[in-house]
């Protein structure tokens, strides 16, 4: 993209974007990000699609997850190490249960943007600006706290760095050690069912690790067995956040988005001539775009055309999001025109979108069941159709919260107003989000050995 700038995307049409009212200020604020250290670096973009290069040739599995909306109220260590170890246990049952490498990839130090279905939100008479992600304004609703805020875009920054040094931390300084794995499980987890499950599991990787010691493999000769690769990734729907951390390589000459190292286009700001398509297809970093059940074949191939024309490797991953009713009969028209044009992208499902819905008591919710059922129809389509189930994409916390109905826990409607936190869409609990990575383990082992065998 010869014509392609950091800043090219202000001549497209936009949408979901906030209306600052003070625009001398929200330079001011581009300015100074603009100014900021990077948040992740060039080589670890690289290293992330060489390895969903991976993923895209059935050689390992894309595990993606993390907070519908990051909140600077709910910002500790306690809440980002108990969804650092969630991911850990997750990736642990999918590597050993699925037979099969996992791609770590979090939504996490970024994810403070959200799009809308309205511009507006109206309580007991009274219209106020929709909330629209910490980085924009607040979740109180005030006329005060709804405007739109430039300045919150440098606390969302720093709140993201200091993820990322703590993320860093985690991955290399003991606690993704599998050794560990025992002390991994959270304390909510441990009496139930799945906690005496998962301890099996447990008890059959440290029987593993032991052999490999008595063979003379050790974490202190083979880092892999202490240390991991947590991605980053975001919905990137505020430009100007993006424009901002968005640096050139000095090594390569290419921009890269500095403020994750995966982002994604919503199903909402997918349109090809739009702002946030043009942005994403000049910068060198992987690229998910959403695919709900309004996406047609034609719509995903000139997508796929616009943002990986070179048809590369670990460029792009679609992540379908159907609803479990429609996996089956939409996705799979999908899936045949990208295999008959030949094209190279990672297909991965976010059952959480498609499934949610208003419980009895109005509380906004998603059934487990129906969550699962849209992963099997996704993982049946790719077995009808002989290609690979790339991945999972969820909205989840390492919390004890009681948001999505169902699952071993039985989360009853009643349940939910117990630990209901989110502050936009509910979420996954620790519990059921190990439970579906166990039941994810056992169709990836039997679709990856097929694909195995059929390539």
């Amino acid at each position: 993209m010869s014509t392609w700038s950091r800043s090219s995307w202000r001549d497209f049409k936009i949408k979901q974007q906030p209306t600052y009212n003070d625009m001398e200020k929200l330079r001011e604020v581009e300015d100074e990000l603009g100014k900021f250290p990077p948040l992740i670096f060039a080589g670890e973009v690289r290293k992330l699609k060489n390895d969903l290069a991976k993923v895209g040739r059935g050689e390992a599995f894309l595990l993606q997850g993390g907070d519908c909306a990051e909140s600077f109220s709910e910002f500790n260590a306690v809440n980002i190490r108990d969804m650092f170890k969630v991911i850990m246990k997750m990736a642990v049952v999918l590597t050993f249960a699925g037979g099969c490498p996992v791609v770590k990839v979090g939504r996490l130090a970024g994810q403070f943007a959200k799009p809308r279905s309205g511009d507006f939100e109206e309580i007991d008479g009274v219209k106020l600006p929709s909330y629209r992600g910490d980085i924009i304004n607040s979740n109180d609703f005030t006329q005060e706290a709804r405007e739109p805020n430039p300045q919150r875009m440098i606390k969302a920054y720093h709140q993201s760095s200091a993820t990322m040094n703590l993320l860093r931390a985690f991955s290399r300084g003991g606690l993704a050690d599998l050794h560990q794995v025992h002390k991994w499980n959270l304390d909510f987890v441990n009496d139930s069912s799945l906690g005496h499950k998962y301890q099996a599991l447990a008890d059959r990787i440290t029987e593993t690790l032991e052999f490999m010691e008595a063979c003379g493999i050790t974490s202190e000769n083979s880092p892999t067995i202490n240390e991991t690769t947590l991605y980053t990734s975001h919905e990137a729907l505020l430009l100007n956040y993006e424009e901002a951390l968005t640096r050139v390589d000095s090594l390569t000459g290419d921009s890269f988005d500095c403020s994750a190292h995966m982002l994604w286009i919503g199903d909402r700001t997918r349109e090809v001539d739009e702002a946030h398509v043009a942005f994403l297809a000049g910068v060198k970093n992987p690229v998910g775009i959403k695919a709900g059940p309004t996406m047609s074949a034609e719509g995903l191939l000139e997508l796929i055309n616009k943002i990986n024309p070179e048809n590369e490797e670990g460029r792009l991953t679609i992540i379908v999001r159907m609803g479990a009713d429609k996996i089956e009969t939409e996705f799979a028209k999908l899936v045949r025109a990208v295999k008959e044009n030949g094209k190279n992208v990672i297909w991965s499902i976010d059952p959480m979108h498609g499934n949610t819905i208003k419980a009895s008591n109005s509380y906004k919710t998603r059934a487990f069941d129906e969550i699962l059922r849209e992963v099997k129809g996704f993982f049946k389509v790719h077995e009808e159709e002989g290609t690979f189930p790339g991945g999972v994409h969820l909205e989840m916390t390492g919390q004890d919260v009681t948001e999505c109905v169902g699952g071993a826990a039985d989360i009853t409607e009643d349940d939910l107003k117990s630990r209901y936190h989110t502050h936009c869409d509910p979420r996954l609990n620790a519990d059921q989000a190990v439970e579906l990575a166990f039941l994810i383990a056992e169709s990836l082992k039997t679709a990856r050995n097929r694909f195995k065998k059929n390539s």
